[in-house]
């Protein structure tokens, strides 16, 4: 394994983490709710009066933000090297994970992890456990 130094850019990992980690603290502190995406997009499957408009506008501000970033610089070039059929089962086991875990890589792995959640912590490291588990079997038992 090699790392892509032209390509490197721990400030831009440094100063993106801060800002994920600022807006969750930020959510949690005027709005009492987690930044868990899987939770706010759940939510809008069975709206409860009043909850509606806050969990599209966090949603809308998700898929503006990238817009807003070109406006400065340039998107990074984005590969995906699977079918679509690959990523729609992807997809679905990803959703039916963040049902089965109560809760996603951002509620766990960023929220709850700040809060010192047990059960984040267990969720956070089956995260990674199995997306190293898949990546060895993918790249080195598969290919």
């Amino acid at each position: 394994m090699t790392i892509d130094w032209m390509h490197f850019t721990p400030w831009h990992g440094l100063v993106g983490g801060l800002l994920i980690g600022l807006a969750a603290a930020l959510f949690i502190l005027f709005n009492g709710k987690i930044a868990g995406i899987s939770g706010i997009l759940g939510g809008l499957l069975r709206p409860v009066k009043g909850d509606l408009l806050w969990r599209v506008a966090f949603l809308i501000g998700l898929m503006a933000a990238p817009l807003l970033y070109a406006l400065f610089r340039p998107l990074p070039d984005a590969t995906i090297e699977a079918s679509n059929v690959t990523l729609v089962v992807a997809g679905l086991l990803v959703g039916l994970g963040t049902r089965y875990g109560a809760g996603c890589t951002s509620g766990h792995g960023v929220c709850g992890l700040s809060r010192l959640s047990l059960r984040s912590l267990v969720a956070t490291l089956a995260f990674m456990a199995a997306g190293f588990l898949t990546v060895y079997i993918v790249r080195h038992l598969i290919a």
